[in-house]
């Protein structure tokens, strides 16, 4: 693209030497000031590729339009860079103060965002120390004319003729297509000029009929990306024996294998029932009737997880209807933007009473199920699981010597065995070592209700054992697989998945149905998981938008020393989220934070086009042209620097939103925000800005008389 515009085979080395030199920069301050060097500082490098190619062009630009005019190399050089030394200034600050607001985040957003916005501040500060350092330096010394124009050499017969190159060939034929292309432009532009606030206000009203789009979208947390393996969490009705449960876990595995290509199947481990042990801390398993599978995909699976997600999930749901699977992808991604909560959207429903926040959560459950976009329900807590209430009659323990902790720990060992109850140790005479002396009843001891009665118990001041049905009342009752709490309060959990990224619609649709659910007294429904985090992270972001732009007319305000022209300039902001919210609709791309991100990126990229045509604008004003001359003078001279650095984002960005590469779908979100809003930005700028400063400052020309410019 550059080595197209400019027509110069050395003028697209000295855009790219400044590249690396500014990366290297930015590495060299990083690794200062103790960054590593990761995945999201790489991320922020590429985001400010098209942008350290910017601040060169820029430069490059003006220097040839010196060249054109038949300047030595070296003057060319050094008034070039003195003339763009403002707005290529005003540019790289405007792109760095919309990072600032991430100073404002916290939490997991912060953490993702700070050493991108570090890496991206970094480098352009280089960037634009190379743009006006190296950049003028090589073209006085390597550059000797322009390509489209006559050097002073050549215009006194110095240099004998010689054979033009393809390149030079293609020049010849590129100028005169883009002067038709200017000389089109110019005709639009007249036309703009004549009706001004006509235009504005139509483009205005694109600009607001385009906010509609913004209810449209789908709203996540972070993009999904593929994981490479999912997992399910199966439940049978409570009471389930542990074999049962067996036998219907391995059907879910064959449907698994017959689902997924052999080719892309790396393993499925299966982990049924739970023990009562300290294992039972690392399962998410709460009694014999649930289970929990884990399905692992190769690294090179050619179907995505979520797709082989919904395959199984439809399968099940047909094939096996006696299940209750709540699929999730189990990514680490996923684990630590929810903070370790088990579902995106996770309704606790908390209460004193556990049966009323139970009935509560089934009530919900049934008609969450209903709501469109959602996958599964799953409520990991059972009222009704089979038990045995062991109430022992304190007194009559008493009479035989025995306390209400011997009784149970008398059980406890028939039934476990556990080592931990009365630790009893032996110590060798000879070598001094320790050993635990343990008992251990044998597994088939207790096999009916009548062996469990019959358990000896014995204790410390007794010799004779009695039976556990002397002491105590043993009755059988239904009772709770797991109590869980949240801030100290017992609350059952509903855990919802959508189908899709979309969780705000879901979130809505619960909170109102909560408002119209008449609730037992004392018990309260609160959202919790990834939708928590996602709502005080869009509430930030909003926040920081705002702060961008004021910090952004405030820097410009200081630049251009005016109140008006950076308001002007700013009018490049809006066609920018035009563009952006068109872009994420017509590809399905979700709102998530790196879209919001890639939001506040685009409102510093977008005022960059601005700033060339307004400040130029100023200059040609204060050499005494008129205001409509040095509108029309001015976005002509400055529309090919402007597509120049506009396209070099775009394109330099296409890679990214087409999610080409590993891990690209963490990116495409913020890439193609970016790549929308300059596109529209690009097209919509170019004459809003000049209709705008005309209606501005229109009035000057009436105090004043024009003066013509052959």
């Amino acid at each position: 693209m550059i080595l197209v515009f400019l027509g110069s085979f050395r003028a697209t080395v000295a855009v790219f030497f400044s590249i690396p030199l500014s990366a290297l920069t930015a590495f060299i301050l990083l690794h200062m000031g103790g960054s590593s060097i990761n995945a999201m500082v790489l991320g922020g490098l590429a985001l400010a590729f098209s942008r350290l190619i910017d601040n060169s062009v820029v430069v490059l630009e003006n220097i040839y339009r010196h060249l054109e005019l038949g300047e030595d190399p070296v003057v060319a050089a050094e008034k070039g860079g003195q003339e763009v030394a403002l707005p290529v200034l005003a540019s790289t600050l405007t792109t760095i103060v919309v990072f600032f607001p991430v100073t404002l985040l916290y939490g997991v957003s912060k953490f993702l965002f700070s050493a991108l916005a570090l890496a991206v501040v970094l480098s352009l500060l280089a960037s634009y120390s190379v743009a006006m350092s190296v950049v003028p330096l090589f073209c006085a010394h390597f550059i000797k004319g322009h390509p489209g124009g006559h050097s002073h050499a050549a215009s006194r017969g110095d240099q004998p003729p010689r054979r033009r190159g393809p390149l030079e060939r293609f020049n010849d034929w590129f100028n005169p297509q883009f002067e038709r292309f200017l000389n089109f432009y110019d005709r639009v532009i007249s036309v703009v000029l004549k009706r001004p606030v006509s235009v504005l206000f139509i483009l205005s009203l694109v600009i607001v009929v385009s906010l509609f789009i913004y209810p449209l979208l789908d709203f996540a947390f972070f993009p999904r990306t593929d994981p490479g393996q999912f997992m399910m969490n199966v439940k049978l009705p409570s009471g389930t024996r542990i074999g049962i449960t067996e036998g219907e876990v391995a059907k879910v595995e064959d449907l698994v294998r017959s689902e997924v290509l052999p080719e892309d199947l790396g393993m499925i481990v299966s982990n049924i029932g739970s023990t009562p042990d300290f294992s039972a801390i690392y399962t998410s398993n709460s009694g014999m009737h649930t289970a929990t599978v884990q399905v692992s995909l190769k690294e090179d699976h050619k179907i995505g997880s979520y797709e082989y997600m919904a395959r199984v999930r439809k399968r099940v749901t047909e094939e096996m209807p006696e299940l209750r699977a709540y699929f999730q992808s189990g990514g680490l991604v996923d684990a630590v933007l929810s903070l370790g909560m088990p579902a995106p959207i996770d309704v606790q429903v908390s209460g004193s009473n556990l049966a009323d926040s139970f009935r509560t959560a089934m009530q919900l459950s049934s008609q969450i199920r209903k709501f469109p976009g959602v996958g599964d329900i799953y409520i990991p807590q059972d009222l009704d699981y089979p038990a045995l209430q062991l109430d022992i009659d304190r007194t009559r323990a008493a009479e035989l010597g025995l306390t209400q902790k011997e009784v149970v720990g008398n059980v406890i060992t028939a039934l476990t065995s556990n080592t931990m109850i009365a630790p009893s140790f032996w110590i060798d005479p000879h070598t001094g070592n320790d050993y635990m002396l343990t008992v251990q009843y044998p597994e088939t001891q207790i096999k009916t209700f009548g062996d469990l009665r019959a358990i000896p118990i014995r204790g410390v001041g007794i010799t004779d054992s009695t039976r556990l049905d002397a002491v105590s009342n043993i009755q059988r009752i239904k009772s709770p697989t797991e109590v869980d709490h949240y801030k100290l309060r017992r609350v059952i959990d509903i855990y919802v998945q959508p189908l899709g990224e979309d969780l705000n619609r879901i979130a809505k649709n619960i909170l109102d149905l909560d408002a119209r659910t008449e609730k037992p007294a004392g018990v309260t429904v609160k959202l919790q998981g990834l939708v928590e985090g996602m709502r005080q992270s869009f509430q930030q972001f909003g926040v920081g938008l705002l702060l961008s732009v004021v910090l952004l007319y405030l820097i410009l305000v200081a630049q251009f020393r005016s109140f008006l022209d950076p308001l002007l300039i700013l009018t490049a902001v809006p066609p920018g989220l035009t563009g952006a919210l068109l872009i994420l609709y017509l590809t399905g791309t979700s709102m998530n934070v790196m879209s919001l991100m890639g939001l506040m990126i685009l409102i510093g990229m977008t005022v960059s086009d601005s700033i060339l045509i307004v400040e130029f604008t100023r200059h040609l004003r204060e050499d005494g042209m008129s205001v409509r001359q040095a509108v029309v003078t001015a976005a002509r001279v400055r529309l090919r620097p402007v597509l120049m650095t506009s396209l070099a984002t775009i394109i330099g960005l296409l890679p990214m939103a087409l999610k080409l590469g590993a891990g690209s779908e963490s990116y495409a979100p913020l890439a193609r925000a970016v790549l929308g809003g300059m596109s529209v930005s690009l097209m919509m700028t170019v004459i809003m800005v000049p209709a705008a400063y005309y209606v501005a400052y229109r009035k000057a020309d009436s105090r004043r008389a024009p003066i013509e410019v052959n």
